[in-house]
């Protein structure tokens, strides 16, 4: 996520939503919270909010087709919107890049992990692999069907990488006593490239083609 320049303001460990609301909107927005601990987002460069944007369009595109083919699908796109990981309460949240949930049935209500399809990550420079590995752990907690994760180039205003990981619903056989770390997991399905001349193209959650000159920056 890419956010403007803001000194960060000294802050308790744990956080409730509530407590979170009082603070500075400014502030609030570069805090994710994780069973309450709260987490700065890292910054990003600006290519980071012109290819989050352009990619966000892209999805919207896509799913605006196959909803005029089939209208029996109700979704919608968004970026850089809170998802709530469990059914109730809201102190456990992440905020992805851009996601796509079904929707809903009134205006103004929070999207739960239950709503969600597909949550994207756009990574900058900035962002470890570490951090990243965590948060894809809790999409695939909260049973998001699909983890997009995008990496910027490094040496010029591109993309490099998209990568698609699909939630794995069950384990492969482990060695006798090894047991998996997490309930559940991400399996990459689909990685594209530049040089992958007729672009993103994978048919789920719903059919998505992407021509790299829709993402040029």
């Amino acid at each position: 996520m890419s956010l403007p320049n803001t000194e960060r303001p000294d802050l308790p460990e744990y956080m409730t939503w509530e407590e979170l609301e009082q603070l500075p909107e400014e502030v609030a927005e570069q805090i994710e919270l994780w069973d309450g601990r709260v987490v700065w987002l890292r910054r990003g460069p600006s290519e980071h909010r012109a290819f989050t944007r352009r990619l966000t369009n892209a999805f919207e595109r896509c799913a605006r087709k196959t909803m005029s083919e089939r209208p029996e699908h109700s979704w919608r796109v968004e970026g850089e919107t809170n998802v709530f990981l469990e059914a109730g309460g809201k102190s456990n949240f992440l905020t992805p890049d851009f996601l796509v949930f079904r929707c809903l049935g009134t205006p103004f209500q929070d999207i739960r992990a239950t709503d969600v399809l597909l949550v994207g990550e756009v990574l900058s420079p900035s962002n470890t692999q570490t951090d990243m590995e965590a948060k894809k752990g809790r999409y695939a907690g909260a049973g998001i069907p699909w983890y997009w994760e995008v990496t910027l180039a490094q040496a010029k205003s591109a993309i490099a990488t998209v990568r698609a990981y699909a939630l794995e619903t069950g384990h492969g056989r482990l060695p006798e006593g090894v047991h998996p770390l997490r309930t559940a997991n991400y399996i990459l399905a689909g990685e594209w490239t530049p040089t992958d001349e007729k672009g993103i193209g994978i048919d789920f959650p719903f059919p998505i083609h992407i021509p790299w000159t829709e993402l040029e920056y």
